[in-house]
């Protein structure tokens, strides 16, 4: 798997996976209606902000990440990132390499931590994930998100220095 800067070539193959989680409205507190124009905006971030795909061998776009500042201001020190993997690539390291990737650009960046801001605690896979790369939870807002199917649940924030 190669990860690499994402291109405008590339947002073909990322909005369709994009579409599909948002609509969803599982994992991400983006409008489950969310347009493809927006998305793009949203997500296909400008410098000094980044995003990435990570890609097989053959060139195919397994799961995209984004990175920016978390602040502005006096907190422009910690960064921030979101995370999409295709889902019909799932379980096979896709969200794992983003999010090494994601941590090491943050330190070359000269961040001094990592924030996310709203995890979803039934996103237990992410979670897990998180804390096996060393977030922790830092505070859970209960309710903070209305999920489809279990209703309100926690939104948690997950933090790591770097």
């Amino acid at each position: 798997m190669l990860i690499r800067e994402a291109t405008a070539a590339d947002w073909p193959a990322i909005w369709p996976f994009l579409r599909a989680i948002v609509e969803a409205g599982e994992t991400y507190t983006y409008p489950r209606d969310l347009e493809e124009s927006v998305a793009r905006d949203m997500w296909m971030l400008p410098a000094p902000s980044r995003t990435v795909v990570a890609v097989d061998e053959a060139g195919t776009v397994l799961g995209s990440a984004k990175m920016n500042p978390n602040h502005m201001g006096g907190s422009s020190h910690i960064a921030s990132a979101s995370f999409m993997v295709d889902p019909q690539y799932g379980g096979r390291g896709v969200g794992r390499a983003l999010g090494e990737h994601v941590l090491a650009w943050a330190r070359a960046e000269g961040y001094r931590a990592m924030q996310f801001n709203a995890v979803v605690e039934t996103n237990t896979v992410a979670v897990a994930l998180w804390k096996s790369l060393g977030f922790q939870i830092m505070t859970t807002l209960p309710e903070g998100f209305q999920h489809p199917i279990k209703g309100y649940v926690g939104l948690h924030i997950m933090y790591r220095q770097l």
